[in-house]
Formats: structure tokens, sequence, C-alpha cells
């Protein structure tokens, strides 16, 4: 695609943003009552403001023009909030993480698949240079320390000289004795055939009937083939199969990516230049206007004070330079509107004296009005019914959407092909910067030119101001030391003495900052849930599909993590649980959102810190230090494998020695010091969520997503992408739908496993005249246990325990009977208070 492509798509982008803005502002004032149509409400703007951040990161990514990706920028931050701030609404809505939307988006005519949340490129692309030199550094530390992990090598055992001769002996004399074989069998077929045609007697060959039998074998080998040939393009006409060459990569696609590479160099150079233009256009500024700006200034003010002089009698006081000097008086006013507010002021100055000796005391009121108010005005929400809550993204977008509408609707670049920056912009901005910094100087110059005023007109003289200044003083410094003591107490820094690369090593030597793994979220194979909403409206739970899982991720880790913008402003998430049987890929996952975002990982599981840092000093010690250490290089990721480990019921004997429960009580501390500044997720992660303590687990995980087994759909998928990403061709003798039926139950883990099992070097190389079929995958399934109904419904019933699944579970069978409850005590204390009076 083109510039003018990616403008003309950020034009259509920028259309459908305004329209679904103007929506916004309307049913933020409406209130409603019907759940389902609040739903219906709530999901139509996710999905539209989804397929909007879609087009915005694509644009964001390819555009070249600096100006315009700033701007793009902007908006891209406001709408990855807002679809942010909408998850959360729908959360509070209908209590429950997984949403399902097949009916809107039937209505809508998009594919689930439209609904994918994308990870920006910017996440990386911005500190691709501090990654790359961070894990220089973290690759070197566990090279010097012997801590990187060795590739697998095949050991080769060396062997006398005699007897590998005596080995390739045997292996010569066999290949020569199979050929003497094969020679001596086509001897002796010669020879029979010639004694049977002695015994039989030479018969004359009958020329039409060999030439017959030949055309009708080749005759049906020609159907057979044609009729194969007709099937397969039948089923290719009718989507069944992909079309031949399907997932070979395309030329367009090579051209496309090369035009990519280079729209990113020409990017980074109209950054640069733009980045250099800042400075040499202001200074050229300064130079050609900045004295006639200083002349402008000081002509206004000495007409305000003549102005003043004239209306009031008086010089008017100067305003200091902490209220913003002469800036609050001329911001954005003509003359006259300044000599308009200037009467309006003095006209209230005089309203006010006549007020104060007027104004006679009121009578407090006692706490029970208060009380009454209070309970009134929450009778009076209740029935107003349900309001969306207030959007702090809503006006960051509206600002840039505004400054689209301004600047770039309707401008003119014919002359800007290249798409560089525009300098009159930079002038526009640059002059802005350069008045404020003149009007400094002004205002210095202008304060003695107006006490020299006074002095020569109304022989004013200062008045002593250095004993109030001293008092005003003292007690600000009393009060800044108070602060100081307070913070001393809180933020008590145990290594101001050391250095963060030190502390780095200290935690990469200690095993608890870990290398991530290379894995980006798109390897979390998975399909859809197709019938969720169904599902739901015959009263069924449906459970997650492995994407709904990773849209969550995204959702919840990736994207607050990315954005600082975001991560400040959205609804924050400190703190992510994913529990699910083994092998469903919930390590994978913790280390896709260090890829995703470039963060540094650390490992406090239980197992992991047994031993470390001994003692209540020492695990305050470690706490501070990698808190400390994630703050400075943030985004961070703080894992604890096992986790129900560190919350558990009762410990049991084999694992007291490891102190599995030495972080139980400081988990709940470190979430209080994280603040929204901190991109900091603290992630969990549990095969048996049942052996912990549900009350702590739950308050130290603030969203739990349960991760699922593959579902048929799923297990489909994920054969047929392992299989091809382990070197292996599926054809028509291996039945992919055969083999996820029968694996019901296993994870993603197993299919991993059986596949690299199946397909060794050997059997890669068999492949071109033995293709793969389903029975060889399924041998190896036999010793391999799957995950079972029960365990999944233990899970199932385990959820129903956290607080959410109790808010879901009130809400859908005693929403109604607790209403009633309520209504009944209300009656009785009614009652209760009759008699009494």
């Amino acid at each position: 695609m083109s510039n003018a492509m990616y403008n003309k798509m950020w034009h259509q982008t920028q259309e459908a943003l305004n329209s679904l803005l103007d929506k916004e502002s309307q049913n933020m004032m409406e209130s409603q009552s019907n759940q389902a149509f609040i739903f219906q409400m709530l999901a139509t703007f996710y999905i539209k403001y989804v397929q909007i951040f879609r087009n915005l990161e694509d644009v964001y990514d390819q555009i070249v023009h600096p100006q315009k990706r700033i701007l793009i920028r902007k908006i891209l931050d406001g709408v990855m909030g807002r679809v942010l701030e909408l998850k959360n609404e729908m959360v509070e809505l209908e209590l429950t993480e997984f949403h399902y939307f097949d009916d809107i988006l039937q209505d809508l005519k998009l594919a689930p698949q439209q609904l994918d949340i994308p990870i920006p490129k910017y996440f990386l692309k911005e500190k691709l240079e501090v990654i790359k030199g961070r894990e220089k550094i973290l690759a070197q530390i566990l090279a010097n320390t012997g801590l990187d992990i060795p590739e697998k090598k095949y050991t080769v055992k060396g062997i006398p000289l005699e007897e590998a001769v005596r080995l390739i002996q045997i292996a010569e004399r066999a290949r020569q004795g199979r050929l003497r074989a094969m020679f001596m069998k086509q001897i002796f077929l010669q020879e029979y055939r010639a004694k049977q045609a002695k015994i039989l007697g030479e018969k004359v060959a009958d020329v039409g009937a060999a030439a017959l039998q030949i055309q009708k074998v080749w005759r049906g080998f020609h159907q057979c083939k044609k009729t194969e040939k007709q099937r397969e393009e039948e089923m290719i006409f009718l989507g069944m199969k992909p079309p031949p060459l399907f997932n070979e990569v395309s030329a367009t696609v090579i051209q496309a990516e090369k035009v990519s590479s280079l729209r990113n160099e020409v990017q980074i150079k109209h950054e640069e230049n733009y980045k250099e233009a800042l400075v040499t256009i202001k200074n050229d500024l300064k130079l050609i206007e900045g004295p006639d700006i200083k002349e402008n200034l000081q002509d206004q003010i000495r007409h305000w004070f003549i102005e003043c002089r004239n209306l009031t009698g008086t010089f008017p006081e100067y305003p200091n330079v902490e209220e913003g000097g002469s800036a609050i008086i001329f911001s954005n006013k003509t003359p006259q509107q300044v000599t308009e507010d200037i009467i309006a002021n003095q006209e209230e100055e005089e309203k006010n004296k006549k007020k104060n000796k007027k104004k006679p005391t009121k009578p407090k009121k006692p706490k029970k009005e208060k009380e009454k108010k209070g309970t009134k005005e929450k009778n009076k929400e209740e029935d107003e019914g349900w309001k969306m809550s207030p959007s702090v993204f809503l006006s960051m977008m509206e600002e840039g959407n505004n400054v689209y509408k301004d600047l770039w609707k309707n401008k003119d670049e014919s002359w800007n092909f290249p798409q560089d920056y525009d300098p009159e912009l930079i002038k526009q901005e640059k002059r802005k910067e350069l008045e404020s910094e003149i009007r400094v100087q002004v205002d210095e110059l202008m304060r003695q030119e107006l006490k020299n005023l006074k002095l020569a007109v109304d022989r004013e003289k200062e008045p002593p101001v250095k004993a109030a200044k001293k008092k005003g003083g003292k007690k600000k410094k009393k009060g800044k030391k108070g602060k100081k003591g307070k913070r001393g107490k809180k933020d008590k820094d145990l290594t101001a003495d050391r250095t963060i690369e030190s502390l780095y090593k200290e935690l990469v030597e200690e095993g608890l900052l870990i290398q991530a793994l290379k894995v980006n979220l798109s390897d979390y194979i998975g399909e859809y849930s197709y019938l969720g909403t169904t599902l739901r409206q015959v009263s069924i739970e449906p459970m997650p599909s492995l994407l709904d899982v990773r849209q969550l991720i995204a959702l919840y880790g990736i994207l607050p993590l990315g954005s600082a913008t975001v991560h400040e402003k959205a609804p924050l998430v400190k703190s992510l649980l994913l529990a699910g049987p083994s092998g469903v890929g919930k390590k994978m996952l913790v280390h896709a959102i260090c890829t995703e975002t470039g963060a540094n990982l650390f490992n406090l599981s239980a197992a992991n810190i047994a031993g470390k840092y001994p003692g209540k000093n020492g695990l305050q010690m470690m706490l501070h230090v990698v808190v400390k250490v994630a703050r400075e290089l943030q985004p961070s990721v703080v894992w604890i494998g096992d986790t129900e480990k560190t919350f558990y019921k009762k410990v049991p004997s084999a694992e007291r020695m490891i102190e599995p429960k030495r972080l139980k009580k400081q988990l709940p501390k470190i979430l209080r010091l994280l603040k929204p500044d901190d991109r900091i997720l603290i992630v969990g992660t549990t095969q048996r969520p049942f052996d912990a303590e549900l009350q702590s687990f739950c308050r130290v995980y603030q969203k739990i997503i349960l991760v699922p087994r593959p579902d048929y759909a799923s297990r489909l998928v994920l054969w047929k992408q392992i299989i091809q990403r382990n070197g292996g061709i599926i054809t028509n003798a291996l039945n992919i739908s055969c083999l996820a039926k029968v694996t019901d139950g296993f994870t993603q883990g197993h299919i991993v496993e059986v596949v690299q099992g199946v397909l060794t070097d050997r059997r890669i190389r068999q492949q071109n005249y033995k293709p793969l079929t389903a029975a060889e995958f399924i041998a190896m399934l036999t010793s391999m246990s799957p995950v079972y109904q029960e365990e999944e419904e233990s899970f199932k019933n385990w959820y129903a325990k956290t607080p959410m699944g109790k808010r879901r579970a009130l809400a859908l069978t005693g929403g109604d009977t607790e209403k009633e409850k309520d209504k009944g005590k209300k009656k009785e204390k009614k009652g209760k208070k009759e008699k009494k009076k």
C-alpha cells in the first residue's frame, strides 16, 4: 500500500471514530434498565472500537508523516484505553470475564477473526535497542555464571580403529550380498520362464489381444486419475479444501514486506528530520520574530497600565510569576475585552463588600437530616437505572478528533508528496513557546516599569513584606518537614548505596530474574467459540475457547504493560491468575506477555525462592530488590509458578523444608505499593487452585482466568499447525478430523509431545513415499493420561466459589430473592420505628 492509501485509510477510520463518539455522547446521558439492551449497546461499542483500533494500529505502523504520527498515537492510546473501559463495563454488568458476540457479529457482518485484539508494533519498535542491550547483558551474566541452558548435543563415543574397519567391512559385505542375491533372483526368473515356454510349447502371440489388454489397463488408470482430479477441483470450489500453493508465500506478499521495511526506514529518517527542524525553526523565529514579539508585548502591557489608571484611578497590581504573570490577563483577549474585564472585576468587588456586611450565619443541620438525604439520593440512583460510568479516554479521543478536523481533514498536501514534516505547523507551535519565554523576560522589565510609574505618578512605596514572608516561610518549612518524615518511613530504600546494574546482576545470579522464551501470543493456537451466545440464551454456561483466553491476556496483560498512558488511566489490573490443568499453555502465555511487551521476567515461585535470602530480613531485602529493579526497568512481569503452594491450606510434610508460604503475607503489601505509574504485573499460574486458601488467594489475584482444555475445533487447528511446524506434510492419508475426535481431553502439551515423538528426522525424510497416518500418532497417545471431565468440573466448581463466581451465581439465581429479603427487612425496620413513636 502507498502513502496515499494509508492516508485514505486514516481518514475513513477518523470518520468512523467521529460518528462513534457522537453516539457515545448521546448514550452517556441516557439511563437504561434492561440488562440485555445495555449489554448489546456495550458490545456494539466494543466491537466498533476494536475495528477502529485495528485500523489505527496499521496506519500508525506504516504512515511516514511525523506530525500525523504524533496525533494518531494520541488517538490510538485513547481508543486502546476505551476498549479496556468497555471491557470492564461488560465484566461488571455480566459478572464474567468471558463474553460472546455471535449475534452482534452476524448483524454487523463481521468475522470472529476481526475481533482479535491487535498488539501495537510500537511496543517493541520504540525500545528495540534497549531490549537488545538488556538481552545481551543478561546472556553475558548467564554465561559468566554458567546458568545458561546449553543446547542438547548428541554425544558420540569414540571407538578403536580396528573395530571401525570391522564395522565398515560387515556393512560392505552385506551390501554386496544383497546385490548378488538380486542378480541370482533375476537369473532364476529368466531360466524359469524359458522352462515354462518349452513345456507349454511355443504359441503364436496374438498382438491384437495384447494391445487390447494394455489399452484396458491404461484407460482404467487414466480415468481414475481424472476422477481424482475432478473431485479435488470440486472440493476446492466448495471451499472444503485449500487451493494448490495455498500455504506458499506469494511474490506479492514478499514485495509488500520489503515495502513495509523500507517505509520503516523512511519513518525513522523523517522523525530525525522533524526533531532537527524543531530546534532550527525555533532558533530562526527567535532571530527574525523575537524582537517584534517583545515590542508588541510591552506595548500591550503599557496600554493595560494606562487603561486601568483611566478607569479605576489607580495602577493595577502586577500578577506574580507563580500565577502566570501577564499571560493570565492577555490569554487570547483583545484590548477591548481586557478593559471590559477590569470594569467587571471592579463591580464584583463592590458587590462582595456589600454581601459580606449583610450575610447572616446559617444554623447547622442535624445529622439525622443528612442521613435521610443520603438515603433519598441512593434510592433516586436506584430508580434512575444503569448509566455508563464516566470515561477518562473519551475527552482524549475528542481532543485528537477535533485537532484532526481542524488541521488534517481538508488539508491540501499536494506539495508534500514524500510526506515529510510541515514547517508551517512547527512555526505555529514554536511561536507560542517563544512568546511564553519572551513574556517571562518582559514581565520582569514591566514590573520594574510599573514600580517606577507608581513612584513617579502616585508617589507610592512598596509595603514591607519581610515579616510576613518569614512567618510564611517558617510555616512552609514545618509542613515540609512533616511530609519528609512520613515519606521516609514509607519508602525506606534498603539499597540506596547500590546501582541498578549491580542489583540486576544479583537477581540474575540468584535465578530470580530469568530469560523469557521468544514466544508470540499468536503462537497460542486455538479456535473461536461460535455458540457462546446461543448456549447462554438456554442458560448453559459455555467453557471458554482458547482464543477467548488469548484475548483476555492481550487486554489485561499486554496492552496496559505496553502503553504507559493506558496503564495510568485505564482500569488498573495489578495481578492475574491463570488456572487450568497441566499442558494447556499457562507458562507459554506468561512468556508471551514478556515477548510482546519487552518486559523483564522475575520468577518468585515457591520452589525457586527456596533457600534464597533466608530469614525475615532476607525476604524483605529480596522483595525490595525485585520491586526496585522491576520499577526501574519497567515493564516487568513477576511470575509465581504453582502459586497455590504460597497459599496452602495445609503444607504437606514433604514440602515443609522449602517454606512455600514465605510470600503469603508479603504479596498483598507489594500490591499496595504498586501505583498506576508502575507497569508491573504479577502473574500466578496454578494446576491445583483447590489446594489454596480461597480468601487470601482471591485477595491477591484481581483477575482469575480459567484456561480450559482444547475443544474439538481447537484440537483440529492444533493438530494441523503443530504437524506442519514440525516438518510434517498433511495428505489425504492423514485423517486430522479423526485425530481431533479421538484426542478429546488431551491438552496442547500432549499433542506437541506426540508430534515431536513421531516426526523424527528419519520419519520426515520418508514422507514422500510413506505419507503420515493417524494410527502412528494414536499409538503414542495410549501411554498418556488425558484431562477427564471430572477434573474440568472441579475447576468450574472452584471458580464458582471465587468472588466473581459467587456474584455471577447470585445474579443468575438469587438476585430476585435477595431483593425481596431486603424489602422485608426495610418493612420490619419501618414497623419498629412506628412502635417506638
